[in-house]
Parts: C-alpha cells; structure tokens; sequence
C-alpha cells in the first residue's frame, strides 16, 4: 500500500498581480502643462559711467600733498640720524679726551709737590758734600734746618703730624701699639712712648702713631 506525503505548506509570499500599463497622455496634456520656468528674461549691462572730473581732480591734489609730506617726514628723519651720528662721534671723542687727560692728571699729578720737594733734596746733598769734606761742624743745625723745612713743605700739601701724642689717652683711630706694660697709676689705656710719628692729609690718616701704651693693672678677683 503506498503512503501519500504531505508537502509543507509553500512559505514564498505570493506576488501581486501586475496592473495593466497606464494609458499614455496624450498631445493635448502635454501641450496643457505650464511651463515652470517661466517667461525667459533678456538683461542687459548698463554702460560704465564716466569718473567725475572735480573728484579726479580732488584726489589727486590729495594724494600730491600726501607724497610732498612724506618726502618731508624722509627728510626729516635723515636729518635726525645726521644728527645723532654726529652727537654719537662728539660723545666718542670727549670720551677719549677725558680718558687721555685723566691718564695725564694720574701720571703728572705730583709734579707740583715734586718741584716742592726738590730744594730740600739739594739743601740735603749740599750739607752732605760740606761733611764729606771735613766740614761737619754745622751738619746738625744743617739737618735741623732742613728737617724744618720738609716739615713745612709737607704741610703746604696738607700734611701734618699727628700732635699731642705722648701722656694722652691712646686712640686706636690715630695710635697702633706696638708695646704695652701694665701700671696701677693710671685708670685707662695711655700712650708713653712715641716710636714713629703719624700723619694725616686734610682730614684722612696717611698712617698711624706707632706707640708704647700704659694699660691700668688688672686686680685679681
């Protein structure tokens, strides 16, 4: 006995039928569609106009005068760096005027205290011939003389020794001790001893007092 197979059902989706062809429009639809476009328009340039004369004119009086003041402010500025070129040379040759006289002043500058200092050297060397020859009886009033007269020499410069030494309360300002001792008659540091003079220019110490200074004794506690 032969058996009889079911087929699935067909799951492929059925197709529409196809609707017949639309008629074509005919000449008379298409001679009654507007024309979207529209009307065509036909523009024309219009012709350029003529540039004014008087503004013509006018612009180029502006622009000569803008070129004469620039010409003007060129001119100007040259000169201006003329000018600075040269201030810059006068400032370079001061410079070195300044420097040429200050190397002069620095190297010449003891030439008048020299010239000063000369007259004691010969009186020196005169009273030095005169021993020299036997003649040493008036060598030390010589000396003195010519000791005085450097003195005075020096202080025409503004040279002076340092005064009032010796038994005066020593000042570390003007005095350097070059020795001390201990002693119960005085109450505070004195100066007994002078060993080299000191000196001062105007007001400025060229070199201390060296001096010998008394210190009170010190008590045993």
């Amino acid at each position: 006995m032969t058996e009889k197979k079911t087929l699935p059902p067909d799951d492929t989706p059925s197709v529409p039928p196809v609707p017949e062809a639309l008629p074509s429009p005919g000449p008379a639809a298409a001679e009654a569609k507007p024309d979207s476009a529209g009307p065509a328009v036909h523009c024309e340039s219009a012709p350029a106009s003529e540039p004014d004369p008087e503004e013509t004119k006018h612009f180029k009086s502006k622009l000569k005068k803008k070129e004469g003041e620039l010409r003007q402010l060129k001119k100007e500025r040259d000169d201006l760096h003329d000018q600075l070129l040269r201030r810059l040379a006068d400032m370079d040759n001061l410079k070195k005027r300044l420097d040429r006289e200050k190397s002069d002043y620095l190297q010449y500058a003891l030439t008048e205290f020299i010239k000063t200092v000369l007259p004691i050297l010969d009186n020196l060397e005169r009273a030095l011939d005169r021993a020299d020859e036997g003649d040493a009886s008036g060598l030390p009033e010589g000396l003195r003389l010519i000791q005085k007269q450097f003195v005075d020499t020096l202080g025409k410069h503004g040279v002076s020794a340092i005064p009032d030494v010796v038994h005066h309360k020593f000042d570390p300002n003007l005095h350097h001790a070059l020795a001390t001792e201990e002693s119960d008659e005085v109450e505070e540091p004195q100066v007994v001893e002078e060993m080299q003079k000191g000196y001062t220019l105007h007001d400025r110490l060229l070199r201390p007092a060296l001096v010998k200074v008394r210190l009170p004794r010190k008590t045993n506690a």
